[in-house]
């Protein structure tokens, strides 16, 4: 069951929100390893779509990149390779990840990342009211409002769910 607000993280990415003035609640779950959005959806009695993946993946001279996206799509990295102008994108291994952005996988945040990298964010998620999007932990999501996600990360917008 969801614990909103109750205990909440104090995290490199919650101190960022703050820092730049963005509204948000914070949802503490029971993390599942490899439950992904599926859990943190059902645990917050949430939609799926409106709770945000912060996918790391790499093109192909191995330079990072953040992809956020809807909890029950998939990347075309195919697309997303044509539409970014890299010949290749994938997902970066778990351990790689964990040093592009200073946290662990399965709580990774796109705010207050380790390393500065570029953003890309589908386009459709600017058409929800609310999303929930990782806080920098396992088992706790903030919920925001789409567009401070544009105003204080300045992502490309994309068109490369599945």
């Amino acid at each position: 069951m969801s614990r909103q607000n109750i205990h909440a993280p104090e995290t490199p990415a919650t101190r960022f929100l703050r820092q730049h003035g963005v509204a948000h609640s914070n949802h503490l779950y029971e993390y599942e390893e490899h439950g992904g959005t599926t859990v943190s959806s059902r645990e917050l009695n949430v939609s799926e779509h409106a709770v945000v993946k912060t996918l790391i993946m790499e093109n192909e001279n191995a330079q990072p990149l953040v992809v956020l996206m809807h909890g029950d799509r998939k990347v075309s990295t195919k697309e997303l390779a044509r539409q970014i102008g890299c010949k290749h994108v994938e997902p970066c291994k778990p351990e790689v990840a964990n040093r592009h952005t200073g946290y662990l996988v399965g709580g990774t945040s796109p705010f207050a990342t380790r390393k500065t990298m570029p953003v890309y964010m589908e386009r459709t998620i600017l058409e929800l009211p609310l999303v929930y999007i990782n806080g920098g932990r396992r088992g706790f999501l903030v919920g925001l409002h789409p567009h401070d996600i544009l105003r204080v990360l300045k992502p490309t917008l994309v068109e490369v769910a599945n």
